[in-house]
């Protein structure tokens, strides 16, 4: 029995100098841990702090943008950044949030660059594609319609002088491709240099706003000129076009089949004068309808023409 005791004791006293030994290991260990990660801390807090990592010029700024209305300087402008100033103190999700705000930017994403120091922002443009009226003024369609109108912004200005909406800048803005309204006058403070577009479209945005994408895309991907869209009368949407005013009825899901119709009616003009033209009906289009000018047209009203509305093959 003895020798079973001083077994046991000689066993317990090995055992409680191991853990004694595991726990001054553990110590140890949590110390050089705590060092290791104030030093480097420490070292990156020093190197933060060194003038490399300091925006002093537009240099160290890469804007990636397709370019096509902004410019290099506009975009500088509108991130209100002073130099110098330490890369660490920009905050690039409050400069991203500020370029979205603005009517000519879709979107905006800023990220900061370490090697070389510096900020990367990635813009996306927010393209004008017609300018939005809620009412229809003829001084600025005749205007804008000019030949010799190049679409800058001091050219719509001057257009503006004597409109009866010169002064009503929530009645006149710009339109891009998906519907966005922007306000005119923002987007010359922007872009004062940058032309803007010569379509013309007319009515409450509301009102055409969810026929506006299926339209625009109609249009553009189609040889025909458009020069005016009004949508004032909900029952009936006119385009005016180089074939002339064209009435379309109540806007519908069968808008690209009608501008396709209209597009199959392009040699129009050789058959028929586009003076003696009063507008033509594609409220059907499986049925064009050409409404002539009796008083321009001088033409003998057959009983097969009823109503002077001659059907288009």
């Amino acid at each position: 029995m003895a020798g079973i005791l001083s077994v046991s004791r000689t066993n317990l006293a090995q055992r409680r100098q191991k853990l004694r030994r595991q726990r001054q290991l553990k110590i140890l260990q949590a110390i050089w841990r705590t060092l290791a990660v104030t030093g480097f801390a420490a070292v990156l807090f020093w190197g933060a702090i060194q003038p490399m990592w300091v925006l002093k010029d537009s240099g160290q700024i890469v804007i990636k943008s397709g370019g096509q209305v902004l410019t290099q300087k506009d975009i500088y402008s509108l991130l209100g950044l002073s130099s110098p100033q330490s890369l660490w103190r920009v905050q690039p999700a409050l400069i991203a949030d500020s370029l979205r705000k603005q009517p000519n930017i879709a979107q905006a994403t800023v990220s900061r660059r370490l090697l070389p120091p510096g900020l990367i922002i990635e813009i996306q443009e927010r393209i004008p594609v017609a300018i939005a009226q809620i009412t229809e003024d003829q001084t600025v369609t005749s205007c804008v319609l000019n030949p010799a109108f190049t679409g800058k912004s001091a050219e719509v200005k001057s257009c503006l002088q004597n409109s009866s909406t010169a002064n009503k800048q929530n009645e006149l803005g710009l339109l891009d491709a998906s519907g966005v309204w922007m306000p005119l006058s923002g987007y010359i403070s922007i872009s004062p240099k940058s032309k803007l577009p010569r379509l013309i479209v007319i009515g409450a945005i509301a009102q055409y706003q969810p026929f506006w994408r299926q339209l625009y895309e109609a249009i553009s991907s189609s040889s025909l000129q458009v020069t005016e869209i009004n949508f004032q009368d909900p029952t009936n949407l006119i385009l005016k076009t180089q074939l002339g005013n064209v009435h379309l009825g109540s806007p519908s899901s069968r808008l690209t089949e009608q501008i396709q119709a209209l597009v199959q009616m392009r040699r129009l003009p050789n058959e028929v004068n586009p003076g003696n033209i009063d507008y033509i009906d594609l409220k059907n289009p499986a049925i064009p309808l050409v409404q002539m000018n009796q008083k321009k047209s001088g033409l003998v009203i057959k009983k097969s023409d009823l109503l002077n509305k001659t059907p288009i093959r």
